[in-house]
């Protein structure tokens, strides 16, 4: 029953990798605009493409890879923990990873072997943006005195940049499927084609 459960050392690896992946994309720190105290960074992106090119599963291990070292670590942008975000209004955003990289994930999935771009920029910003944005609305309701409504205008700014990530994940990611296609898992990349006699 347990070894039936146990991870693969190739699985672990790409998990790794991409919580790695992950925390890097913070290092260039983060920008801050308006009064929201919710900063532009590049993690967004990283989230974007472990569900991409991992899917749900994986996607999601890898996000809360990041989510536990940052309980000991400032692993997320701007070197902040993941207590630092928990207590303030990005709250949202950082459990939204979670939600955000299973819907990108299992979309993503559905589509192989052959990943799309335009399909793929749209799962990410179905993930990536309406998902994500919800959560981090709702956590700026309750960490702020801002409304619903005062929260999702004050995201409008980040939008354009998150459109952008949506697109260079899903131009990346159909690149990476079309190169590796056992990256995700082999028995879809060479599921045989239906006999046609059938």
């Amino acid at each position: 029953m347990s070894s039936s459960r146990r991870i693969p050392a190739r699985d672990l690896a790409q998990i790794a990798v991409f919580a790695a992946l992950i925390i890097a994309l913070g290092l260039p720190g983060q920008i801050s605009i308006g009064s929201s105290g919710v900063p532009i960074t590049l993690q967004t992106l990283g989230v974007m493409l472990a569900g991409a090119l991992l899917g749900a599963r994986k996607g999601v291990l890898s996000v809360l890879t990041v989510i536990v070292l940052g309980l000991a670590l400032p692993v997320l942008a701007g070197g902040r923990t993941t207590l630092t975000s928990l207590a303030g209004p990005t709250v949202g955003f950082l459990i939204g990873w979670i939600p955000a990289v299973a819907v990108i994930g299992w979309l993503s999935m559905k589509m192989l072997p052959r990943y799309r771009t335009l399909p793929g920029v749209a799962v990410n910003v179905l993930g990536g943006i309406v998902v994500l944005y919800a959560f981090g609305i709702a956590g700026m309701v309750l960490r702020t005195d801002l409304t619903v409504w005062a929260a999702a205008a004050a995201n409008v700014t980040f939008l354009p940049g998150d459109l952008a990530k949506a697109v260079v994940a899903a131009a990346v990611a159909a690149q990476v499927h079309r190169a590796y296609p056992a990256l995700v898992a082999p028995r879809i990349a060479h599921r045989p084609a239906a006999d046609p006699a059938h």
